[in-house]
C-alpha cells in the first residue's frame, strides 16, 4: 500500500517485513497483530519458519497484506532471515522477531527517513519489556528500560542497542552487504550493522516504537554457551573491538543508560 509523501513531497517506498520463527504460533500471532495495525501497511510480509511452519498467519489479523512463509531450515535467525529476504519485493526491509511488538506509526516513521535516496540504514527506539507468560497465554509486564539514542559509534563498539526488531535496511543495501553473516549463531545483527556503519552512518528515527520482550525461556541473549562466546571474540577481531563481555540485552539497556548523555 502506498502512503502520503514525506515532507519533501517525495513518495515513501515500500517495505517488505522480515520474521524468523521457530515453533512459537501464540508469540508469532502477537507480532504479526503489530504488523497489521501499521499505516502504511507494508507491501509484504516474509515469514521465515525454521521449525514447524505456521498453519495460516494470516488468521492473526484479518488486515494482513500479502503474506509468505518460506521453509528456512537455517537453524539461527540470521540464516533464516537472508533466505526470507532472498524473495522480497519491497525497497526496505524490515525485521521483526516472533516474540517482539511494533506500535503504531514504527514502519511510518522508518518509511520516512527511507524517502531520503541516501538513508542505507534506519532504526526506532525500544522498551524492553521483561515479561511472564501466563499458562492461557496471556503475556504480563514485569519490568520495562528504554533505549533511545542516536547513533553512537563508541557505545555500540562495546553494547549492541539496536536490536534486530527496530532495524531497516534498503533492499540494494542489505544485497551488497551480503545479508546477516550465516557463519555467525549470535550477534548476527551487530555483525551487520557494523558492516553497514562502515560505509554509511545509520539514522535514528526518534520515537519509541518497539517493544523487545523477554521472559525466562527462548532469549537467545541470555546464552552464555561456548558458540555465544566464540561468535562475540571473532566480531571483535573482525571489527577491532575490545573483548566484549556477553549480556542479555536487558543488561545491554542498563548499561547503554548508563553511558555518555543522548
Amino acid at each position: 500500500m502506498s502512503a502520503a509523501p514525506d515532507g519533501a513531497g517525495r513518495p515513501l517506498p515500500t517495505v517488505s517485513v522480515v520474521i524468523p520463527t521457530r515453533n512459537r504460533p501464540a508469540l508469532l500471532a502477537d507480532a504479526l497483530a503489530s504488523v497489521a495495525a501499521q499505516r502504511p501497511a507494508p507491501l509484504e510480509v516474509r515469514i521465515a519458519a525454521d521449525g514447524d511452519p505456521p498453519s495460516d498467519p494470516r488468521t492473526a489479523s484479518a488486515r494482513l497484506p500479502n503474506t509468505v512463509v518460506v521453509r528456512a531450515g537455517a537453524g539461527h535467525p540470521g540464516a533464516a532471515r537472508n533466505r526470507a529476504a532472498a524473495g522480497a519485493s519491497g525497497e526496505v526491509l524490515a525485521f521483526l522477531d516472533d516474540d517482539d511488538r511494533w506500535l503504531p506509526g514504527h514502519l511510518e516513521g522508518l518509511l520516512r527517513a527511507f524517502a531520503d535516496p541516501g538513508v542505507a540504514v534506519a532504526y526506532r527506539d525500544c522498551v524492553v519489556v521483561r515479561e511472564r507468560c501466563q499458562p492461557g497465554g496471556a503475556r504480563v509486564d514485569l519490568e520495562r528500560r528504554e533505549i533511545a539514542r542516536d547513533w553512537d559509534a563508541g557505545v555500540m563498539a562495546v553494547n549492541d542497542y539496536v536490536p534486530p526488531s527496530a532495524l531497516a535496511v534498503r533492499r540494494t543495501a542489505f544485497e551488497g552487504l551480503g545479508g546477516f553473516d550465516p557463519s555467525f549463531a549470535f550477534s548476527e545483527d551487530w555483525d551487520l550493522l557494523l558492516r553497514a556503519a562502515a560505509l554509511r552512518r545509520p539514522v535514528r528515527v526518534p520515537g519509541v516504537t518497539v517493544e523487545v520482550r523477554m521472559r525466562e525461556w527462548g532469549n537467545a541473549s541470555a546464552d552464555a554457551g561456548a558458540e555465544r562466546r566464540r561468535c562475540l571474540d571473532r566480531l571483535s577481531a573482525r571489527h577491532g573491538l575490545p573483548a566484549l563481555e556477553i549480556k542479555t540485552f536487558w543488561d545491554v539497556a542498563r548499561d547503554v543508560a548508563a553511558a555518555a548523555p543522548r
